[in-house]
This record gives structure tokens, C-alpha cells and sequence, in this order.
């Protein structure tokens, strides 16, 4: 039996030893947490404007969540047109096949709405080389790199335009009608997307889930294709599920994509030439030989652009033809035809 004595002792060598432990952790936590603290400086140092952007980019979104209405409620208000309804209840059924028969992770994205009032929400910043078909990539922390900017605030999408055409870039700012959040959010229906025919909506939609089921970081060109290719098939797919093979919906599609095939050809082509042009300026001209020859080259492509879609029917502004060009900018990001559409 230990006696008394020997219990007292055993009892105050634990204690000791459990005193020294006790420090060791207290030392172990305080390196950690000064090591956290280092890196968490370092990292707000080197990205704090990537981290600035970013906030600006979450109260956006943000802005237009928190001012989205149910589904369920626009479709209960008497005062919201019949067709906006159709279109709403038409975009539940290309969910609804997509989850069922395409496999895509659907989740709740797609049950709010959003009135844009007519008005653009969001718009990209494309750039590249003066002088060469080569975009420029900005890149951010854990989401990676990307071949263009988006921007809720208009101004900003501006400033950032000037700051890369200050740089010597070639640059662009398009509207865009619809992203995909990658499943951060429950992404909204937007009021300018109820526009689009049912073929145009059911590739819309189904592209933009497929982007929310699949994202491969730092890999524009195979999200932007795989997207594209789903959202094309899956369209058809639905498109003679719902109408029939021999509809007027599927023909009109099909009609579509036709024009839109063969312009992407066509702005493709070009691409190549462009490249081709670029190698005949020679290094001896002076800068302002180079950009007025390019801006002769750019004036006499834009032409047939714009003759091209007046002949197919398609409205032409001056913003389309900032859009088409800068087509050219990512080219060589989206190299698949069925990554060039026309709206």
C-alpha cells in the first residue's frame, strides 16, 4: 500500500509536469497564432486590391438577392404579365429537365426574380495585346485566373478600362445578361433573360447550370465548352421532349444557331487573318503607322461584320460591333465555334 506521504508526492511531480505541458501549449498556441497572423498580413498585403474588388463584387450580388422576389409570389401577383409568367414557369420545366434528365445539380438556383427595369446590371472588361491576338488574364486568390473582369458598378467596369488602355492594352466593355455564381449563391432569373425564345432560354439556363454543376479552376476554355456544348445538345433535347421534332420551336432554334454557326466562322476566320496582319507590321514602322494601319484593317473587317448580321436579320448597334470585336481579344481563350453566340 503507498502511503500518504507517497501520494502527496506523486500528486505534486504530476502537477509539475502538467505546469510544463501546460506552457509548451500555451508557447505552441502563441507561435501559432503570431504565424496566422504573419501570413493573414502578408496575404492582405500582396492581394488587398484583389480582396477590395472582390467586396465590391459580393455586395452587388448581394444588392441583387436582397431585392429579388420568390418565384412563387411574381407568379401569384396579378399585376405581373401573363407572358412574364409563361416564361417563368417555362424556365421551371428546363430545370426540372435538366436535373431529370440531363443530371445536372440544379439545387435552388433559379426560384427568385429580378426586375432590371430595362436597365444593363452587370458588365466585363476584355484586354489584350495591341498588337498581338493574346488576351490578357487577371487572376485572383482561390478562384484563379480569368481572361476578362465583371463589374456591377458601371463606373468601376470604366476605370478599369482606362487603367489597362493607359497600360498600352486593347480593350472592350460589353453588358453581360447572365453569369453563374458556381453554386456561392442561389443564382436569380433576371428580367432581361424572359426576352430570349424557348430554345435560346433552355440553352441559356442549361449552360449556366452546367456551370454550377462543373467548374474546373483555371480553365476558361474547357468551362466555357463544356457549357456551351450541354447547353446546345441539352436545348435540343428539350426542345423535342416539350414540342416535338418537327416543331416550330426546335426549327427556329435550329434556324438560329445556323446564323450563329456560320458567324462564328466567320469572326474565327478573321481571327486568323488578323493574326496574319499583325506579323506584316514591321518593327521598324512607328507606333503610330502600326495603329493607324490596324485601325484601317479593324474599320474595313467591322464592315463586313455589320453587313453579314443586316443580311441575316439581326439588328446592328455600335456596342454589337465593341462585342464582336472583342471576340477577337478571347479567341484564343474560347477557341471552340460554339462558344461564339449571337443574342
Amino acid at each position: 500500500m503507498i502511503s500518504f506521504n507517497e501520494t502527496i508526492k506523486r500528486f505534486f511531480r504530476f502537477t509539475s509536469k502538467m505546469n510544463k505541458s501546460s506552457v509548451k501549449i500555451k508557447k505552441v498556441l502563441k507561435y501559432f497564432f503570431l504565424t496566422l497572423i504573419s501570413a493573414l498580413i502578408l496575404f492582405l498585403g500582396f492581394y488587398h486590391k484583389e480582396l477590395i474588388y472582390g467586396l465590391g463584387q459580393a455586395k452587388g450580388q448581394i444588392s441583387i438577392i436582397w431585392n429579388t422576389r420568390p418565384v412563387s409570389e411574381v407568379l401569384e401577383d396579378v399585376h405581373v404579365a401573363d407572358s412574364i409568367k409563361q416564361k417563368i414557369r417555362l424556365i421551371d420545366e428546363i430545370k426540372a429537365f435538366a436535373k431529370d434528365s440531363l443530371g445536372l445539380d440544379v439545387k435552388d438556383q433559379y426560384t427568385s426574380f429580378y426586375d432590371q427595369k430595362g436597365k444593363p446590371i452587370l458588365w466585363i472588361v476584355t484586354a489584350s495585346e495591341p498588337f498581338d491576338l493574346k488576351a490578357f488574364e487577371w487572376s485572383f486568390p482561390i478562384a484563379g485566373s480569368f481572361s476578362y473582369k465583371g463589374f456591377f458598378d458601371y463606373e468601376k467596369a470604366v476605370e478599369e478600362e482606362r487603367k489597362m488602355r493607359e497600360k498600352g492594352f486593347d480593350t472592350s466593355i460589353d453588358e453581360v445578361g447572365a453569369w453563374s455564381t458556381l453554386g456561392f449563391f442561389n443564382d436569380p432569373i433576371l428580367s432581361g433573360m424572359l426576352d430570349k425564345s424557348p430554345g435560346a432560354l433552355a440553352d441559356l439556363f442549361i449552360h449556366e447550370l452546367t456551370h454550377s454543376t462543373l467548374y474546373a479552376k483555371d480553365n476558361v476554355e474547357f468551362n466555357e465548352n463544356l457549357a456551351s456544348f450541354v447547353g446546345y445538345e441539352g436545348a435540343l433535347l428539350f426542345l423535342k421532349f416539350k414540342y416535338g421534332p418537327d416543331s416550330p420551336e426546335l426549327k427556329d432554334f435550329l434556324k438560329s444557331e445556323e446564323v450563329s454557326d456560320k458567324f462564328a466562322d466567320l469572326v474565327l476566320a478573321h481571327a486568323d487573318s488578323l493574326k496574319r496582319f499583325y506579323k506584316t507590321l514591321d518593327s521598324a514602322m512607328s507606333l503610330q503607322e502600326k495603329v493607324k494601319r490596324k485601325e484601317n484593317y479593324l474599320s474595313g473587317v467591322t464592315t463586313i461584320f455589320r453587313d453579314f448580321l443586316i443580311s441575316n436579320g439581326k439588328k446592328v448597334k455600335k456596342k454589337k460591333m465593341s462585342t464582336i470585336l472583342s471576340f477577337w481579344i478571347i479567341k484564343d481563350i474560347y477557341p471552340n465555334r460554339m462558344s461564339l453566340k449571337l443574342s
